[in-house]
């Protein structure tokens, strides 16, 4: 994913996308954020590449779809962010169906609030940090997710016995190519799930 370097003011691009949407709402939204725009406003003591990120991926959570579908204004505000940062270079694009992720099936259940930046009618959650580990292996052993698994483990002490169950139940597109990506990146996740047992948190966590 293409990086730019930090605003001035210090914000990551995240809270930018996140801000912006705001400010273009008129009634409460609830979204869950993922991706490294989940990790840039969900966690602490970020590597600055994640911080750099121009994007904000979004699940759609099928107990909202109908609510959201019908939701007009949410979505002309999308279409507006887009044209407001259009020249930062940053976007909204990429909006998925739950089904279409790498997740737990009761994933849901465990969605953690975001709570920076402070916004008045935009109401961010991100998947527990099990589940994000689990979208970051749909592009299998790519160097970047792999980097980002390694922080997430870190962060929040995630260990084998966590993660084992979440392999054997994720829920996944029967794609092959996406199957064949799970192949790719599980021996990497559990090298670094051992490498990281004995690491210390520090930060926000939740998984």
């Amino acid at each position: 994913m293409a990086e730019t370097s930090k605003t001035s003011g210090g914000m990551t691009n995240a809270e930018i996308i996140a801000n912006t949407l705001d400010g273009l709402l008129d009634h409460e939204v609830s979204l869950v954020a993922y991706g490294r725009a989940s990790i840039a406003l969900g966690f602490n003591q970020v590597p600055e590449a994640v911080g750099r990120s121009l994007d904000m991926d979004v699940i759609l959570r099928f107990s909202h779809a109908a609510e959201l579908e019908a939701d007009d204004q949410f979505w002309e505000a999308q279409a507006q962010v887009n044209a407001v940062l259009e020249k930062q270079g940053l976007y909204m694009t990429h909006l998925f169906q739950e089904d279409q992720v790498f997740l737990r099936p009761d994933w849901e259940q465990h969605i953690v609030p975001v709570l920076r930046p402070p916004m008045r009618w935009l109401k961010l959650f991100r998947p527990a940090t099990i589940d994000l580990i689990l979208t970051k292996m749909m592009r299998g052993d790519d160097p970047q997710d792999m980097a980002d698994v390694d922080f997430l483990i870190r962060h929040d002490r995630i260990t084998p016995a966590q993660m084992e169950p979440a392999f054997d139940t994720v829920r996944m597109p029967d794609i092959q190519e996406l199957r064949d990506a799970f192949d790719r990146a599980l021996p990497v996740v559990r090298r670094l799930l051992a490498h990281g047992i004995n690491t210390t948190s520090h930060g926000q966590s939740g998984v």
